[in-house]
């Protein structure tokens, strides 16, 4: 009767493939819990901005530092100019060479125009702009103000009460989500003036693909394409901002 007793009360051991069903489980919830943490986070960090920048905007006593958001702008976005062109450029370019072919099957190699400006208004120049952007802005931006966490320089904005989100993370977030847009608008225009050069490499006429190209361009499209990029440029500097914030000083 003992021995039934002690042998119910054992926890049984699990197979290999509970095992691993349970490990999973575990790892999911644990991803899971990670994934909400870090979007908690960044929600409060981009409220506290919106706090900061409507403050600036509309209080006296708290007034935008346009000189620092000016100086942000230029080194997120003015510098990557050349870069923005030179991509864009080289996608304008390939993209009108690698459709005609196949479009010419069908003798409808004019509408390489009508793909390639469409392409790049609603979707590329907004993108590949942002992707530009993550790595020449937001990385530096992550590293800088993680910089300023180790050095103790956030903290000593704190012992004089004054906020590093309104004086640091503010100026950085504008400059980058309006960077991106106004990147994103050079970056169209690129990108349809090299479709043009290719077109006429590859003998398409110049008048139907100039007439092409403002057919399919329309003031929605453009306006759709502006308004993601803001939002790519919103989301670099937030992620930036919150992983430069929330590095942790070495012990040693």
């Amino acid at each position: 009767m003992n021995a039934a007793g002690e042998s119910s009360g054992q926890t049984q051991p699990l197979a290999r493939p509970q095992r691993w069903l349970v490990g999973l489980g575990s790892a999911v919830g644990r991803g899971l819990g990670n994934l909400l943490r870090l979007l908690g986070q960044m929600v409060v960090l981009l409220l506290a901005a919106g706090r900061a920048t409507a403050a600036g905007l509309f209080t006296s006593g708290q007034t935008m530092r346009w000189g620092e958001l000016f100086l942000q702008m230029v080194r997120v976005g003015v510098k990557a100019i050349p870069i923005v062109i030179l991509v864009q450029l080289a996608i304008g370019m390939i993209l009108p060479l690698q459709m005609f072919p196949k479009l010419d099957e069908f003798g409808q190699a004019d509408q390489v125009a009508t793909i390639n400006a469409i392409a790049a208004l609603r979707e590329l120049g907004p993108l590949m702009t942002a992707i530009i952007l993550s790595g020449f802005a937001g990385a530096s931006i992550a590293a800088e103000l993680g910089t300023m966490v180790t050095s103790e320089e956030i903290n000593a904005l704190r012992s004089m009460a004054l906020s590093p989100v309104r004086f640091l993370v503010v100026p950085r977030l504008l400059a980058t989500m309006l960077m991106t847009i106004v990147l994103a608008v050079i970056a169209d225009v690129v990108m349809v003036a090299g479709g043009y050069l290719t077109g006429m490499q590859l003998g398409l006429d110049s008048d139907v693909y100039y007439t092409m190209t403002t057919q399919a361009v329309s003031v929605a499209g453009f306006l759709s394409g502006l308004v993601k990029a803001g939002v790519y440029g919103l989301l670099i500097g937030l992620i930036a901002a919150h992983q430069g914030l929330t590095v942790k000083p070495s012990s040693g």
